[in-house]
């Protein structure tokens, strides 16, 4: 259990009371173990470890349950009004940051809706900020939630508590906060609010090789996230390597639980300050600072984030701009990112990366997320397998991306499953049961790389195109648009019939592209309930009246699909996929491979089984048998 003194030595028998006290000391090669109990600090580490076997260590001590809360719990609340209560808060308490006198902002933050950075609790749960004192003693549930970029209605997981609102008046000394709890009375519950920014980050940046595992960490006061900021998380690795995050259950971040990081900078937000220039342009900016805070794979990324459960946060589960290059991100379980749409724009996902060179994302549960995954800018060498994505109103976004970036071996379950913005992907062997759109993007260059590294070799637009699609399965759930690969009729098959489609324009230079459509290699899916081929599709399974009787079921341990295979599906036969058939890219003209240069070879499917040959079922799965087959995707 939680005992000692921080003026202790900080052993077994005589520990420090504070996690925060042990970071100050802790060097390379220790562990600090941490026993039972809720701490209510920040935990700011003072130095980092050397490498991946001289790590500094913060672990749970197996068996106890540890809690870091960026919150402190408000008692002696006093009824003022029928279901209304109010607390006077010392601002001491707060320090030099008063999470209620603070508004969200930043950079592609749309529509703050005047929201604050701060948040009330009620036995675990955040009530919602009302924006005035009468709207809060009316006590009325805000409108039923709507996703800002799509338009689209949200299922919110806090319906039943949308009327339960708080309201501050912070002044030089104290802060006043009053909820309307209706017929609760908040001194027979727990009630906490946020007084720190964040449960473990340190404030220096550079920090390399610390893991944290095993924590529960909830309840910070995070700002807006931006790729033109510092990027804060509730946990976060500011601008270092080789972090390992694993087994830690991160929930209640006001906007993100991990954050990977953007490069320290001294001004941030400089387009919602100034309007003087895009956003896109100061990005540009940001990346060329990023340069000279040094990243590169010798010095930034390559973080492992593995088996923790992310939910119940205002923005993102997992962000980086640059800081989550050659990383690691498997077997997370992300849930409820942007569903309760206090606020919106255009940085909101389950996962959310800029610049993810060479970083894989493997066996990731995505769901009720408003966008589940979405990889934007210089996805180069990223590949995206055995995820499974499922009831969020967008699986996928890829935008302004040139490849090459694998997306292999997933379950997409969604109503929306694919926007692609982008070029350069290979869609392999997944289940897509929701629609697919792509759009070329002509008013933005974006960088692409020397292979497996961040050395820039180029810019260019987003002309669409230059995708694979091969080996896939496209069978609609009930009620969902039946899309194909369709919208790529009209794309010329091979690179010598695009070329030969540019020489009949010439004379001209870059205008050219812009009339010209990419080539699409799509060969070998499987068509279902009036999904539709490339009209040039050689090898396809066209079964437009079939179903597969898609059934997603959840129990206490697992996530299952159940399946109801048709005999021509178990026939159709394709060829297996590799660095050797998938191509070079055409503008960063590099290959579909490993981070380390090695051939990728397709021949082990969704649950890592191997098939042998060089045929195999379209799909992510290898083995299926005609009629039903429940299959258990992820354990939870």
């Amino acid at each position: 259990m939680k005992n000692g003194a921080d003026t202790n030595p900080g052993t077994a028998t005589a520990p420090f009371l504070t996690i925060n006290q042990a970071a100050q000391i802790a060097q390379a090669g220790d562990e600090i173990l941490v026993h039972q109990g809720v701490y209510r600090e920040w935990v700011n580490p003072k130095f980092g470890g050397q490498s991946p076997a001289k790590m500094i260590t913060y672990r749970v001590q197996p068996g106890e349950q540890v809690v870091i809360k960026g919150s402190e719990v408000i008692a002696d609340w006093q009824l003022v009004e029928p279901g209304v209560w109010q607390a006077t808060i010392q601002n001491v308490l707060f320090g030099q940051f008063n999470p209620f006198a603070t508004k969200l902002a930043g950079d592609w933050l749309e529509q703050p809706q005047g929201r604050h950075i701060g948040a009330v609790y009620y036995n675990g749960r955040a009530l919602y900020e009302a924006s005035d004192y009468g709207e809060m003693l009316a006590g009325n549930a805000p409108a039923a939630p709507v996703d800002y970029i799509t338009q689209k209605a949200v299922a919110d997981p806090d319906a039943d508590f949308r009327s339960h609102r708080w309201f501050a008046q912070v002044a030089q000394t104290e802060t006043k906060l009053f909820i309307n709890c209706h017929d609760l009375d908040p001194n027979q519950a727990l009630v906490e609010v946020n007084v720190r920014q964040f449960c473990f980050y340190p404030t220096q940046k550079g920090l390399n090789y610390i893991r944290v595992s095993g924590f529960e960490m909830a309840q910070a006061a995070t700002n807006w996230a931006p790729p033109t900021a510092t990027q804060e998380g509730l946990l976060g690795v500011n601008w270092a390597k080789g972090w390992v995050i694993d087994h830690n259950d991160l929930h209640d971040a006001k906007c993100s639980a991990i954050s990977l990081g953007s490069t320290p900078m001294a001004q941030e937000n400089q387009f919602s300050k100034r309007h003087d220039k895009p956003g896109y342009q100061y990005q540009i900016e940001t990346l060329f600072a990023a340069y000279k805070a040094g990243w590169d794979k010798a010095h930034i990324g390559s973080h492992h984030i593995h088996h923790n459960y992310i939910h119940d946060c205002g923005q993102a589960g997992i962000i980086g701009f640059l800081g989550g290059a050659f990383s690691e991100i498997a077997d997370n379980h992300i849930a409820n990112i942007g569903t309760r749409c206090e606020f919106g724009g255009w940085e909101i996902a389950g996962l959310k990366l800029h610049g993810p060179i060479d970083t894989i994302i493997r066996h990731n549960f995505i769901e009720h997320c408003t966008l589940g995954i979405w990889l934007d800018w210089q996805t180069q060498g990223t590949r995206l397998t055995q995820n499974v994505l499922s009831d969020n109103l967008r699986d996928l976004l890829s935008e302004v991306n040139h490849g090459p970036f694998l997306v292999d071996h997933n379950v997409f379950l969604s109503p929306v499953a694919i926007h692609e913005y982008a070029q350069g992907g290979a869609f392999v062997h997944n289940l897509i049961t929701g629609s697919i759109a792509i759009q070329s993007v002509l008013n933005r260059t974006t960088p692409y790389h020397v292979p497996h590294s961040t050395a820039i070799l180029g810019y260019a637009c987003i002309y669409g195109g230059d995708d694979r699609y091969y080996n896939n399965i496209f069978a609609p759930r009930k009620g969902y648009e039946p899309t194909g690969t369709q919208m790529y009729n009209g794309s010329p098959q091979d690179m010598t019939a695009f070329i030969q489609a540019v020489t009949l324009r010439l004379p001209g230079d870059v205008e050219l592209f812009e009339t010209v459509r990419q080539p699409a290699y799509i060969n070998g899916n499987a068509y279902f309930k009036g999904t539709l081929p490339y009209a040039d599709e050689v090898l396809a399974l066209v079964a437009n009246t079939k179903t597969l009787g898609l059934k997603v079921q959840r129990s206490a341990t697992a996530i299952s699909l159940t399946l109801k295979v048709p005999a021509a599906l178990v026939a159709f036969k394709v060829p297996q996929q590799s660095t050797a058939t998938l191509g070079h890219v055409r503008l960063a003209g590099a290959a579909f491979d490993n981070p380390d240069g090695s051939p990728i070879v397709l021949n082990e499917d969704f649950f890592g089984e191997k098939t042998p040959g060089d045929q195999r079922l379209a799909g992510p799965f290898a083995h299926l048998k005609v009629g039903d087959n429940v299959l258990d995707l992820f354990d939870l």
